[in-house]
Order: structure tokens, then C-alpha cells, then sequence
């Protein structure tokens, strides 16, 4: 029985998507099928072809498939990636996720494991605080909020990104910045401990 795991997220300049991809690997690892979406962009082309940052994070996105609200159907978690935007998420996935009031009223959530990231381009930037407003729109969701525990030592020895309240990534003003090895192990642990979770509320073991 195949576990089904959607990555939904927005990604400007490609980090939040590059931390989706680990995470992807991290639920291939746990035995899930990882499906990988981003949400629509809510920037006017004017705004894109006037910034090279931003038509280069559009690029290596490309063949991201951009998502619809039948994509939140039927999963069994969920783990939701988004920018830091002055301590909150950004607008595009807070428009998507302001539509799924169907959804909410019948329940599609409840029950489900749920895990947050983001990233930022300063290690104060408010990640924390971002991974935590996400978790709001989650508890009205009625999901299980899943996180990061100390047991992984990454989390105690990063000098980048990673926090309790799920995955993250600093580029320290660098716009395409890579993510270090533990804030890689970080996302890859995140992603495969939704999907043992999903395992377990699923077959009820």
C-alpha cells in the first residue's frame, strides 16, 4: 500500500525548492512516494523579467508541476515549504491555502501528519516564528504537527539552518546559496519521519 506524501511549497529563487528535494529523498528513504508541487505565483511578469534571481529560481523549478486544490485530496501527509516573509509565510502560499475551505469542512486533514520548512537569508530572519504561524493554519486543519527532535544530532551541531519546528536553510545574503550537509540531513529526516508516521495512522500499527 503506497504512502503517499505532497510537497507543497513556493520557492522565489530556488531554496525553498532545493530543500523540497532533500526532503523528497528523505521520503523515498522511509518507503514513500514523495509528489512534489509548487503553488501559483502571484508576481506580475513585469516584476519577473526585470529580476535575473528571480527568472533563474524559475528555471531550475520549471518542471515542478504547479499545483491545484485536487492535489490535496487523498494524501496521506503533507509537508509544507514556504520563504520566510517578515516571520510568516508568503503570500502565495497563504492564497492557496486560504482556498481549501471545502476541503477544511470535510475533513481531509484531520488526522494527518504534517511537517513545515522554510528558509531565509539571515540566521534571525524569523524561521522560527514562520515554522510556527505556518503551524496555526495546521491545527485548524485538525493535522498532526510533526517535528524535528534532538535525537538528530544535526540539529544541536548546525551552524546554518534547522530548528525543532521543522526543516530550514540560511543563505547568509547569498541568494543561491547551497544548503549545507546538516541543514541536507535535516530536510532528508523531516521528510522521512512524516512519511513513518503516515505509515503508522495508516495501517494502525
Amino acid at each position: 500500500m503506497e504512502t503517499n506524501i505532497l510537497i507543497l511549497y513556493y520557492s522565489m529563487f530556488g531554496n525553498t525548492y532545493k530543500m523540497a528535494i532533500e526532503i523528497a529523498e528523505g521520503i523515498r528513504e522511509a518507503g514513500g512516494n514523495p509528489i512534489l508541487r509548487k503553488v501559483p505565483d502571484l508576481l506580475p511578469d513585469e516584476v519577473v523579467e526585470k529580476n535575473e534571481g528571480i527568472k533563474k529560481g524559475r528555471e531550475i523549478q520549471k518542471d515542478v508541476p504547479v499545483a491545484t486544490l485536487s492535489d490535496l485530496e487523498n494524501k496521506d501527509g503533507y509537508i509544507f515549504g514556504s520563504p520566510t516573509r517578515y516571520g510568516n509565510m508568503c503570500s502565495q502560499l497563504r492564497n492557496f491555502l486560504d482556498q481549501t475551505g471545502y476541503l477544511w469542512a470535510k475533513n481531509e486533514f484531520v488526522g494527518k501528519p504534517v511537517g513545515l520548512f522554510t528558509s531565509s537569508q539571515t540566521i534571525h530572519g524569523g524561521q522560527e516564528t514562520t515554522l510556527i504561524n505556518m503551524m496555526v493554519n495546521m491545527l485548524h486543519y485538525g493535522m498532526i504537527i510533526v517535528g524535528v527532535p534532538y535525537e538528530l544530532k544535526n540539529l544541536q551541531t548546525t551552524k546554518s539552518g534547522g530548528t525543532p519546528y521543522g526543516a530550514s536553510h540560511v543563505t547568509f545574503g547569498d541568494t543561491f546559496k547551497e544548503l549545507d550537509d546538516d541543514e541536507k540531513t535535516i530536510c532528508r529526516y523531516l521528510g522521512k519521519r512524516v512519511t513513518e508516521i503516515a505509515k503508522k495512522l495508516k495501517t494502525g500499527e
